[in-house]
């Protein structure tokens, strides 16, 4: 189910060694960062009574600004960024299996004496002195009633079969033991657990850009793929939103910035020019912004958060600012003394049409 196939990390966590819960929760603390840095291949998988453990490598998502007319499925590669002789190491804990509990054949033995001890509830009448006779002696007391009084139930104190595979459990080397033993529950189904780890499994990984990873994308993403699923380019949702063309004086760029790269990004050479479309309101603020031609590895998010830190010339139109929708170029370097230098983005002429991630691959840029 695991091995080879190009997996999403849920949460975007960018520490290479992760530990989850048995229901998939994050047990400690781990910095995140893009889906475009949450590719993950399993390569081994090692499963124990107690948990699964899983090897792998990261990839990054690095779209290649396709055009309109290209295969959508071709525009996006997927680029190993785990270092050399390192690998991604997730483990997951497993709900403990435990036999029934099952009464052995002497405590049920015992049971039916018991029963079969205890007297019969009788009507009482009265009786004359005389007609009962005299007394029994001790020694004729009933022999059931006897062993019931002197005898203590056998094995009272033998510990269940779930006591004995906890016992077992935190007895086991350290490399065995869940990461987390105080919240690892209990079953007697097989079928329970297996439940429990696909269900723990599915809430780790993505087996693509589903619904729920979707959901969990910031504003500029979900609007990049909604234009992706129309097969058109984005519009602003308020319809007041006005373009350049149709305004007396365009809104202007007035404060420079360049987004910062990241490591990930400069150990793969990964630079070049992404597009965003920013609607930029009567306040010369930029209100909602979307991706138009990503880049990936992580950088449209930091693109994002330095158009809306810039400030803005609101456009004209009849002498009153209007808002306006603002196609924005913006370029990333590596980083060197030579290349060292600010740069300002620019207006798109045309834009291209957001494209969908395609298949795996280890291809290089």
């Amino acid at each position: 189910m695991l091995v080879g196939k190009p997996l999403y990390l849920r949460g975007g966590y960018l520490d290479n060694s992760l530990t989850f819960d048995e229901v998939g929760r994050l047990i400690g603390n781990s910095p995140k960062g893009s889906f475009t840095l949450s590719g993950i291949q399993i390569d081994k998988v090692r499963m124990t009574r107690h948990k699964i453990e899983l090897e792998g490598q990261r990839y990054a998502l690095h779209f290649l600004g396709g055009l309109p007319t290209d295969d959508p499925t071709k525009a996006v590669d997927r680029v190993k960024i785990t270092p050399k002789k390192k690998v991604v190491k997730i483990t997951i804990d497993r709900e403990l299996v435990v036999a029934a509990k099952k009464e052995k054949p002497e405590k049920q033995e015992k049971n039916k004496a018991q029963s079969a001890a205890q007297p019969a509830p009788q009507h009482q009448a009265k009786v004359k002195p005389g007609d009962l006779g005299p007394p029994p002696s001790p020694s004729a007391q009933p022999a059931a009633q006897t062993t019931a009084q002197a005898a203590p139930p056998a094995a009272a104190n033998e510990p269940l079969d779930e006591d004995k595979a906890r016992a077992e459990m935190a007895a086991a080397p350290l490399a065995e033991r869940p990461a987390d033993p105080g919240s690892v529950t209990s079953t007697t189904s097989q079928g329970h657990a297996n439940k429990v780890l696909r269900d723990a499994l599915d809430h780790v990984f993505a087996f693509g850009l589903d619904d729920r990873m979707m959901a969990s994308m910031p504003d500029f993403w979900k609007l990049y793929y909604k234009a992706v699923a129309g097969k058109t380019d984005y519009r602003p949702g308020d319809p007041a939103v006005l373009r350049q063309n149709a305004v007396d004086q365009k809104a202007a760029l007035v404060t420079k910035f360049e987004p910062e790269s990241n490591d990930f990004a400069q150990a793969s050479g990964i630079a070049g020019p992404a597009l965003y479309h920013a609607v930029i309101g009567v306040d010369g603020k930029p209100q909602e912004i979307a991706v138009a031609r990503p880049i990936g590895f992580g950088l449209d998010e930091n693109a994002v958060a330095a158009i809306r830190k810039a400030t803005f010339q609101p456009a004209l139109k009849a002498g009153q600012p209007v808002p306006v929708m603002l196609d924005l170029v913006v370029q990333f370097r590596i980083y060197s003394k030579r290349t060292a230098v600010a740069g300002k983005p620019e207006e798109a002429e045309k834009p291209a049409e957001p494209t969908l991630p395609g298949p795996y691959s280890t291809k290089q840029p």
